[in-house]
Order: C-alpha cells, then sequence, then structure tokens
C-alpha cells in the first residue's frame, strides 16, 4: 500500500490502532512524524569484531550467541550483578550489568545478541575480557517474528540505525516499522522549502535524506554519523530550523504591520529623561538608550529584549523609557517574577522617580483587600503613571486607562502567554521590553526570542570591585566564619545562602540536584537547610553578630522586614534561599557564601553572586561544597571561579544543561525540536534565520508566489503540532 507523508501511523504496516495510540504518547502521529524519529546513533555491523580480535579499551559492536545467564548477590551491601556469556565457536565473552534484576529472564541460551560497548580486561582468568554495561540487542528470531532474510538486511551486514526505544517498543521494532514506511513512501515527497534555498544551502532531496539518515549506505563517514553532520541530517536539521525561524520571522513582520504608538520624543522630554539620572551612564546605557527611544518613536509596536549582565543598570533603562511614555500621556506596566523583586523595582522608582513627580503604585498578590481595591482604581482611571506589580497585575480586575509600554522583568520566569495578556489589557498595541539579568546565548535568542530585537548592556558601570571566587570544602567551614568575622569588623555585610529552607526538604533532596537544573538522581545526603542553620549561626560563630532570615515562606511583610533591616545595616549577616537570587541591591554587602553549592545550577550560582560587588569594598565570593560533586557540578564550580563574565557563562550553563533546562524549567516559549540541537546546529541556526528572511523578502523572480505560499502553508499545518508554539502577537 502506498503511504504519503499524511498518512495517520496507525495504516503503516506493524502498527495499527493500538500501538498508534502508543507511539501518540511521544508526538509521532503521521509518517512524517515517524520518519523523523531519527536513530540516536549507529552500529558498524558491516564487520562486527570477532571475539579473538578485542582489544582492552576499544570500543566494539560483538554479535554472538547467549551462553549463560544469571544475577548474583555481592556482599557489597547486597549489590547485584546480572552477568551473561555470549560465544563464538571455543570464544566467550562475558558481559556484566550492575543494578540489573530486570534483565533476570532477558537472555535465553541459543539467541543471537548485539552487544555494543568498552572492552575491558577481566579480573578474573588471564587474558579474559569483559564488556560493562553494554548496551544490547536480542536479534533471535523468535523476539518479533522475523524471518531469516529480514534479520539479515536490517540487523547485520551493514551500518544499523539504533532508536530509542519506548516501552515494548524496541529498536528492532522501529528498524522494521520505519523500513517498511519509506519503502513504500510515494515517489518525489513535496517540499515546501523554496528551489533557490535548496540551492544555497546545497540540501539532497528531501526522500534521499530520510533514507540516508535512517539506513546509511555502507561508505558513509561512521564519525559523521555519530555526530549527525551527514548530507543527510544537515538537510533534516535545516528544515527542522529553517521553518522555525520563518515563523518567527512572519511573528515579527505582522507585529510590525499593526498599528502602534509613535511616542514623541522632544527636548523637553529628553530633559526630563536626563533628570532622573542618579549617575552618568555608560557607553552601553547611551547605546541602549538610544535603540529605544528611537524605536519607540515608530508608529509600530517595539518588541525588544533588553540583556545584560547582573548590576549592568538595566532598571535605570527601563525607568528611562517609561518616562518616554508617561510623558506622552501613557501608563506603563512593570511586571516581576516574585513581590521581592516587585518591591525592590517600587522602592527604586519611588526613589528616582517621585521626586519628579510621577505617581507610582505597587500591585502585589499579598496586599490587604481594601489597598488591592484602591490601587485597582487608581490604575483604571489613569491616576497611577507607573504600575509595578507581580502576576497580580494579570487578574482580571487590574484594567488600565491607557496603557502605553509593558516593561516584563525577568522573562523567563513568565510564560509567553502572560505576556501577552498584559499586553491585551489595552485598546492599542503597547510597546515591550523584555529585560533578563541571565544573559541569552545567541542561539537562544534565536528561539525563543527570534520575534523580538535584542539590545544588550555589555559593560558594568565604572567603581564595580571585581569578585573574587574561590572553592573551599565543607570541612573547612570554620576558616569561611572566621573570614566573615573580619568582613563584619570591617564594617561590610554578608549573605549565607543554603538550597533548601528546612530540614524536612533536605531529606527528600537528590544528591546533587542543582536548585535550577533539578537532574536527575537518587543518592540521597544530608542537606543543610537555611532555618536549622539560622539557629547555629546566630548561635555560635556569628553570636555577637546581628543575624537575620529570609526565605520564600514567610509573609511578604515578614520578608519586607527582614530586608529592609539588611538594607539599612541593621542586621550583619542575611542566612537566605534563593530568594534573593535576583534585584536585591545592598552595596554595603561584600562577601556572599553559598553552602552546598554543588547543588545550584550555573545561572543561578551567577545571580547570587551577583548581589555583591555592588559597592567600593572588595568582594568575595565562597562557594562551599559537600563531600559528593559529580562530574557536571564540578564543571559548573570550575566555571564560577574561573570567570565573573555573566555571557561566558551562560554560553556554559546553555552547553552542560541543554536549551529545554537552562531557565531551570522548561520556558512556554521554547520550541519543541526534533531532530535539531540548538547548541551543536548553531551554524544551521543562523543560516537557518538568514534564509527565512531571504524567502520573505526575495524578489518573484528568485522566490516565486507559489514557492513562498507553499512554504507558508506548510509552516501553518505544523507550527503547532512540529514546534508546540502558539501565534503571540
Amino acid at each position: 500500500m502506498s503511504i504519503d507523508l499524511t498518512t495517520p501511523v496507525q495504516y503503516v504496516k506493524g502498527i495499527g490502532p493500538r500501538l498508534a495510540e502508543v507511539l501518540a504518547a511521544k508526538g509521532i502521529s503521521v509518517v512524517e512524524d515517524l520518519l523523523y524519529y531519527l536513530p540516536f546513533r549507529y552500529e558498524d555491523r558491516l564487520n562486527p569484531r570477532t571475539i579473538p580480535e578485542l582489544m582492552p579499551g576499544e570500543m566494539a559492536t560483538v554479535i554472538a550467541e547467549v551462553r549463560t545467564s544469571g544475577l548474583f548477590r555481592t556482599r557489597n551491601r547486597g549489590l547485584q550483578i546480572f552477568e551473561m556469556t555470549a560465544g563464538q565457536g571455543r570464544h566467550t565473552l562475558k558481559s556484566t550489568w550492575f543494578h540489573a534484576p530486570y534483565l533476570k529472564d532477558k537472555f535465553q541460551p541459543g539467541q543471537l545478541v548485539a552487544l555494543y560497548g568498552k572492552v575491558d580486561q577481566s579480573t578474573k582468568g588471564r587474558g579474559a575480557l569483559v564488556m560493562t554495561q553494554p548496551q544490547f540487542e536480542i536479534l533471535g528470531m523468535a523476539e518479533d517474528g522475523a524471518s531469516p532474510e529480514e534479520m539479515q538486511s536490517l540487523e547485520m551486514g551493514r551500518i544499523v540505525p539504533i532508536y530509542e526505544a519506548s516501552g515494548k517498543l524496541s529498536s528492532r521494532w522501529f528498524r522494521k516499522v520505519i523500513h517498511g514506511a519509506l519503502s513504500n513512501l510515494s515517489d518525489d515527497l513535496p517540499d515546501a522549502i523554496p528551489a533557490i534555498v535548496r540551492g544555497h544551502m546545497q540540501l539532497m532531496p528531501r526522500q534521499q535524506a530520510f533514507w540516508h539518515a535512517h539506513w546509511p549506505d555502507e561508505g558513509e563517514s561512521f564519525p559523521l554519523l555519530q555526530s549527525s553532520r551527514t548530507p543527510a541530517h544537515q538537510r533534516l536539521i535545516f528544515e527542522e530550523l529553517y521553518f522555525l525561524e520563518l515563523g518567527l520571522e512572519l511573528k515579527r513582520r505582522r507585529m510590525r504591520q499593526q498599528p502602534g504608538i509613535a511616542f514623541q520624543v522632544t527636548d523637553p522630554i529628553r530633559q526630563a529623561v536626563k533628570r532622573i539620572l542618579p549617575f552618568h551612564p555608560t557607553a552601553a546605557q547611551k547605546r541602549v538608550m538610544k535603540e529605544i527611544a528611537s524605536e519607540m518613536q515608530q508608529p509600530t509596536p517595539m518588541r525588544r529584549l533588553l540583556q545584560g549582565d547582573v548590576g549592568s543598570g538595566k532598571t535605570i533603562i527601563a525607568f528611562q523609557s517609561a518616562i518616554i511614555a508617561i510623558e506622552n500621556g501613557y501608563q506603563v506596566a512593570i511586571m516581576a517574577p516574585t513581590e521581592i523583586l516587585a518591591t525592590q523595582h517600587f522602592l527604586s522608582a519611588r526613589r528616582i522617580l517621585e521626586r519628579a513627580g510621577y505617581r507610582i503604585v505597587l500591585l502585589t498578590g499579598s496586599l490587604e483587600a481594601d489597598r488591592k481595591r484602591d490601587t485597582r482604581r487608581h490604575i483604571a482611571s489613569g491616576d497611577a503613571q507607573l504600575v509595578i506589580g507581580t502576576h497580580a497585575l494579570l487578574e482580571e480586575g487590574v484594567e488600565f486607562a491607557k496603557l502605553g509600554l509593558v516593561i516584563v522583568d525577568e522573562q523567563h520566569r513568565f510564560g509567553v502567554m502572560q505576556r501577552l495578556k498584559l499586553m491585551r489589557k489595552t485598546t492599542q498595541v503597547p510597546d515591550t521590553v523584555v529585560m533578563t539579568a541571565t544573559p541569552i546565548p545567541r542561539t537562544l535568542a534565536l528561539t525563543i526570542y527570534g520575534d523580538l530585537d535584542v539590545s544588550t548592556i555589555d559593560e558594568l558601570p565604572p567603581g564595580r570591585t571585581p569578585i573574587v571566587t574561590r572553592r573551599v570544602p565543607d570541612d573547612r567551614s570554620d576558616e569561611v566564619w572566621t573570614f566573615a568575622k573580619k568582613v563584619i569588623a570591617a564594617g561590610n555585610q554578608v549573605y549565607i545562602v543554603y538550597p533548601v529552607i528546612e530540614e524536612a526538604e533536605a531529606e527528600q533532596a537528590p544528591a546533587d540536584s542543582p536548585a535550577d537544573s533539578k537532574p536527575p538522581g537518587t543518592g540521597r545526603q544530608q542537606l543543610k537547610a537555611a532555618m536549622q542553620m539560622y539557629d547555629q549561626l546566630r548561635t555560635g560563630p556569628f553570636a555577637k553578630a546581628r543575624v537575620g532570615l529570609l526565605h520564600g515562606r514567610m509573609d511578604a511583610a515578614e520578608k519586607e522586614i527582614a530586608m529592609s533591616r539588611f538594607q539599612r545595616g541593621e542586621l550583619n549577616v542575611l542566612v537566605s534561599t534563593t530568594v534573593i537570587e535576583v534585584g536585591v541591591d545592598v552595596p554595603n554587602a561584600s562577601l556572599m557564601i553559598i553552602e552546598h553549592a554543588e547543588r545550584f545550577g550555573l545561572s543561578q550560582l551567577h545571580q547570587l553572586r551577583g548581589r555583591i560587588g555592588r559597592g567600593s569594598a572588595k568582594s568575595y565570593c565562597i562557594l562551599m561544597t559537600g563531600p559528593k560533586i559529580t562530574p557536571e557540578a564540578e564543571q559548573r564550580l570550575d566555571t564560577m571561579v574561573a570567570t565573573t563574565d555573566g555571557f561566558q557563562i551562560a554560553e556554559k550553563d546553555l552547553e552542560l544543561r541543554g536549551p529545554g533546562e537552562f531557565f531551570g524549567t522548561r520556558q512556554a516559549g521554547m520550541p519543541s525540536l526534533r531532530v535539531a540541537n540548538i547548541i551543536r546546529d548553531r551554524d544551521l541556526l543562523e543560516a537557518a534565520k538568514k534564509e527565512a528572511r531571504y524567502t520573505l523578502a526575495a524578489p518573484e523572480h528568485e522566490v516565486s508566489p507559489e514557492e513562498r505560499n507553499r512554504a507558508l502553508k506548510y509552516l501553518q499545518s505544523h507550527w503547532n503540532r512540529r514546534y508546540g508554539l502558539v501565534e503571540v502577537g
């Protein structure tokens, strides 16, 4: 039966309605989805190694017959080891798997099995070899009824694709089904990428790319296959990124076609902007402010990402932008993710703007009902010119009289739809500035924020003292407390940060689980907690100091009291969780101690460190670590010690954690990519953006209306389903 890319997978031979439901859970609904389920690696079974040929230390594929297998319990705390011996004639090879009782009934004598893994010298038997934790596939004919001819053609004597198994759907099952789907696929697949773009990128035909990615030819480069750099992989990766960038470019153009607010920037308004500056701006701040002011004068809505390292002066840029809108008779909304940060912005705005006569209000969820009602009334009447708040700004009862500018701080903590919801609280389309103190690597800026223009503050204000960062093991804590007491004696203040609030959480937390990335893990270790350590520190090492406590479970009033006391210098030490991560500004604080630093993600460590180094005193960040540190945690800590550059740290963080978890929780605007990896494929991402813009702007003799419409039609049918993205703006 001939099938095409839109055929539901249940009609593919070997699937049917029941297995179609299993595949649907993996996002595989039609044949096109199935063909984009690419192998995650390949095995060279053209010339599988014989057991006598194996050498210790090499990675190898061996196809042999199962002889014996069994589960053994060791003296080491009952550790269970599964052993399987496979043979080729007189030669045998042992394989071992730790903690593997699930393999107990997996292997049967006489089965043919493919083993792939590292060959090691066995500690038992002179010259004996062993594979530890090898990947395996049972090739026995009894498993799914494959004929000897099928097994020979799909399993051996070639480069074999290895797919991620899904429940009972093995890699071998995917091989058989995908091979059948490709064999029955109708010829001449439609290609929605314009011919001239395919020529620019030297892309192979789509159908050929599917075949070669799943079933590589004998002469294909094995390293290129494993790194997804073959022409077939590059074709499919580029295609995915091209339509992503085409969609983002289309969104940008549609937004620019909407009528916006053309703000006036007259000499009196320029003077009003200059009057509020508490310090002489840096060259970077001047450049960014010029970019924003210029765009605010355009009759189309501004959509801009304002990024800069911690302490680079983004807030003052936000206030200057707000004044342009207010002086034009409009209201401005600043939305922050936490009450502490919203309150911090509110206090800063009052200090900088109120003396100039601007009316500022704060709206948070914890406000008393009467105050909340009054604040909403001021917002609705237009009395409130600058409205600062949390998610409370999104509530149904909040209406603006004339909203002209929306500023979203730490955008990654909100969903894209929340940004849109705030923008829709007005009849006109307001200008939007999205701020972040987490520098966005260029690859992410091209995806999550691909519909925004980017302004970057890439220098810190003068007078900032460099922060010295050191790693110290937990068993040297007495030295750290002694150093902290010297800092206090010199008249400066200290932060001490813990990953959890109380011990009950510490007992449940997996070992080495960064607070903002939470990698999987099952090990347990005793964590110090903020509440218990607060009691220990104020009665122990800091008995003569004034110690305060701040954590997320305190109500807003308690948080405000603790933070205000620390800011006024009434407290020498603030014991805290990560609620101080963003926005807290205490110039007199010159020491940051982070306990269990291995538990935090890079971005979070950098944000915490950014709370110090804001005054004239030399500042220090001490990363205290527990006894068990994973290789990933070592890389994070080494990066923190090596650099204070937020952009370098962001690139490393993206590399370590991957795009989906870069911000700690999956970003609502993060596209779901099947074959592309924006870290590995950044060169193709850049090319895709360039070609997407070209497609929409090229003259008709280069990209015909038919080709452009075909590309847009494909995009429309795939945007939500393929990328998991919603239309915004």
